[in-house]
Order: C-alpha cells, then sequence, then structure tokens
C-alpha cells in the first residue's frame, strides 16, 4: 500500500510564524515544507517517548 501525503490547514500565533518563516529563509526553503518537517519531527518525539500508540499499532485506520 502506498502512502500519500495528506493536506491539513493549522493556525499558527504571528511570532511562531515569524519565527517559522525567518527559519525557513534562513534555510533557503519554503514556510510549509519546513512546518511539514517541524511536525514530523514533533510526532516522532512524541511516539518515541510513549505519549501515545500510533494508529497502525492499534490495528486502527487513518483519517482520510
Amino acid at each position: 500500500m502506498t502512502q500519500m501525503a495528506k493536506r491539513i490547514t493549522i493556525t499558527l500565533p504571528d511570532t511562531i510564524y515569524k519565527d517559522l518563516a525567518a527559519w525557513a529563509e534562513v534555510r533557503g526553503q519554503a514556510v510549509a515544507p519546513l512546518a511539514a518537517i517541524a511536525v514530523e519531527l514533533s510526532v516522532r518525539q512524541a511516539k518515541e517517548d510513549g505519549e501515545f500508540t500510533p494508529q497502525a499499532e492499534q490495528g486502527g485506520k487513518n483519517d482520510n
């Protein structure tokens, strides 16, 4: 089964968006891909810390 990327909309406080935009500029990339990387790293860390059990391990289906 091929995994496809999902699109979502998030709302950020102005200060966080400004920091994210500045970080993206330093890295020479757009804000959205950098935000995706930041979210991915955060979810990975939460899994490693045992904050939750991923649905795939629970036998559940992913949304959308």
